[in-house]
């Protein structure tokens, strides 16, 4: 090049950025990039590695700028940009940023994959934008060689090349790594990957480039663990299972694994050393399906209530089975996964607890209302994560309240006489005709209903075992439309001389919903633990939106795995959840492993964490005297077309007997 064209500079505009400078000629399309604040990825160090940087040139005049650009404004092809093209692959139309220098006026394209803080979409449990930002980052770096002459150490080396190729002042080096750092550096040509956690700290070193960086994000519940494997420099997410929670052994629900750690000396470590094995063994799982080692995995986002926090990090949770149920810590909480003898990560990666709202309110429910934004919006939003220890949030962006109910593990099928987890086999859906009183049902594993001539054919090798936690819930909410069950709850046993399905056991009748093998009966035992679990959520709700000064809610979500599955009117028509039109009642799946997704790829939402436990507002319905009024009340079932408008639009509602109307007419009187 000659001198008169070094001397020159050129106009370069960056897209979708906007953003535009003036550069030497020379200077690559990297370091413009970076001069500019524009969002351009890169791991290497611009060694036309990592190919992250890649980008293209628009052609043509552009007036407005009083410029030509075209792909000729660029100096030609690299011998390392050759190389990467014939190794990994590239484009016709794309250079590497990294190696591409400037001849000339340029418009350049920065495509999405190519933008370090790019926005991931998702169709999940997520209601809002996810820019990927990992607190977790990856650096190539060649640190100078040591020298006789200029004697330097190797951690010192090493953190003046990260200064100096890409300005990360201040890092410090985490002294678990200093034992492998000299071995690291005694091969200088090929350098080193660091990964650097918060721009602060180094936790892990490789030989050579590396461009490869998991996180693990775990929601930890008390009846199941389920768990995401994501790649932090893309957003993918690259595996996902669950398990049931082995704690279950030792109770359903939390109040008696709390009484287990209280009764047995060693309860509460033998509880924390199964949650942890099963959490490592499920990551490693996942690992293994994506292909990857421990050491490519580098940070993890635990979520869960209360109890299983604490059980998880070794905590006593006896303290939060009795008032004033006051947690170890309520902060967030950061430590190396090796001190919880967590195998399946790198030896430096760090677990990242996000803070709890109160003793029976944690960072599972705060990582639910991240997923949903409902912290974000106008509407009057309740959100209920449902399972054994239901946590329910109400609210918008100017005021949010939280509680939670014991609903216990019924409503999951759980103490239910047939009722089972929901695998294949299970009862899953169940309409009744109200002339006939017989049922149809669908159970998990197969599409059709039990009706369908191909049904016995189909689910000849899957045999039909029992009815889970969605289909005891459609079952009893059928029962109420067919005149089965009373608003009471009671089974009316005069309709065993109607129909064989209704059959007497002693005093009380029971539905029999399959002859079987196996019978599966819904006793009166069975809805009446289903009650006891609906009135609970119901009168949580209530609670919240009286302290809320509200009569209605414009929203609800249903979260949780189980919730994801439940039906929006039969929950309406047991009374599970308030009046509300049915359009607007979502099942939004496990929002809270979602929310724990967002805080591992995103560093701001574990700040927008902290500030939402900071924010909401906690109702301890333990000690709420208006509570228990409100869970009384709310035992029966919906009838009232009056107070139940949206829902009576859309089933016709059983009518009340004519004595009980008398009652009401003279209470009214």
């Amino acid at each position: 090049m000659s001198s008169s064209s070094d001397r020159r500079s050129f106009l370069v505009l960056f897209q979708p950025a906007g953003k535009r400078g003036r550069f030497p000629a020379g200077v690559t399309v990297l370091d413009a990039a970076r001069a500019l604040g524009v969002d351009l990825d890169s791991i290497c160090g611009g060694r036309g590695l990592c190919g992250r940087c890649q980008i293209t040139t628009a052609e043509g005049s552009f007036a407005k700028l009083g410029i030509e650009s075209a792909s000729h404004h660029l100096e030609p092809e690299t011998e390392a940009e050759r190389r990467f093209r014939q190794r990994r692959g590239l484009a016709a139309e794309r250079r590497l940023g990294c190696q591409a220098r400037i001849c000339g006026d340029l418009v350049i394209e920065v495509p999405t994959e190519s933008q370090l803080h790019r926005p991931l979409v998702r169709k999940e449990a997520d209601r809002r934008p996810v820019v990927l930002d990992p607190v977790v980052t990856l650096h190539h770096v060649m640190p100078e060689p040591p020298r006789l002459e200029r004697p330097r150490a190797d951690r010192e080396r090493l953190l003046d090349a990260l200064a100096a190729e890409w300005g990360l002042a201040g890092v410090d080096l985490d002294p678990a790594l200093l034992p492998s750092l000299q071995k690291l550096l005694r091969q200088p040509e090929e350098g080193v990957t660091v990964a650097v956690r918060n721009g602060a700290t180094v936790v892990q070193i490789r030989p050579g480039f590396r461009d490869r960086a998991l996180g693990v994000a775990v929601d930890v519940g008390s009846t199941t663990i389920a768990a995401q494997l994501c790649d932090l420099l893309s957003g993918e997410v690259l595996a996902a299972d669950g398990e049931v929670n082995p704690q279950i052994r030792f109770g359903e629900d939390l109040m008696s694994r709390v009484s287990y750690a209280l009764v047995h000396e060693d309860g509460a470590a033998r509880m924390t050393a199964l949650v942890r094995e099963a959490v490592d063994g499920l990551v490693a799982r996942l690992a293994s399906e994506a292909d990857a080692a421990p050491d490519d995995i580098l940070e993890w986002v635990v979520v869960g209530n209360p109890i299983m926090h604490h059980l998880f990090l070794g905590l006593d949770p006896t303290p939060l089975g009795a008032a004033p149920f006051t947690p170890a810590v309520e902060g967030a909480v950061e430590m190396r996964l090796v001190e919880l003898g967590i195998r399946a990560a790198a030896p430096g990666a760090r677990v990242h607890l996000p803070p709890l709202v109160a003793g029976h309110v944690g960072a599972d429910c705060l990582a639910a209302v991240l997923a949903a934004g409902i912290h974000l919006g106008e509407e009057i939003t309740l959100l209920v994560d449902v399972g054994t220890n239901a946590e329910i949030v109400l609210g918008n962006r100017e005021r949010l309240l939280a509680c939670s109910s014991p609903t216990g593990p019924a409503l999951e099928g759980a103490q239910i006489s047939c009722g089972q987890r929901a695998t294949a086999g299970a009862i899953e859906r169940v309409r009744i005709d109200p002339e006939t009183l017989e049922p149809r049902f669908r159970v998990i594993g197969c599409p059709l209903w039990s009706d369908d001539p191909d049904f016995p054919a189909a689910t000849a090798a899957l045999p039909i075992s029992g009815i889970c936690g969605s289909g005891v819930i459609e079952a009893i909410a059928e029962m109420y439309l067919a005149g089965i069950l009373g608003a009471d709850g009671r089974i009316d046993p005069a309709l065993a001389a109607r129909s064989p399905r209704v059959c007497l056991e002693g005093r009380t009748a029971a539905y029999r919903l399959h002859p079987g093998p196996p019978e599966i009966r819904i006793t009166q035992e069975d809805v009446r633990a289903i009650q006891l679990a609906k009135a609970a959520l119901h009168a949580g709700a209530e609670l919240l939106m009286e302290r809320l000064g509200v009569d209605h809610v414009d929203r609800v979500l249903l979260a949780g795995a189980f919730g994801s599955h439940i039906d929006p009117l039969r929950a309406m028509v047991l009374g599970m959840i308030p009046d509300c039109p049915l359009e607007r009642v979502d099942s939004i799946g496990n929002a809270a492993g979602a929310g724990a997704r967002i805080a591992l790829l995103n560093r701001a939402a574990r700040r927008e964490l902290a500030a939402l436990a900071a924010r909401i507002e906690k109702i301890e319905t333990a000690i709420e005297p208006r509570f228990q009024e409100r869970f009384v009340a709310a035992l029966g079932f919906p009838r009232a077309p009056a107070r139940h408008p949206h829902l009576a639009r859309r089933v016709t509602l059983p009518a009340a007997p004519r004595q009980e109307r008398r009652r009401s007419r003279r209470r009214r009187a």
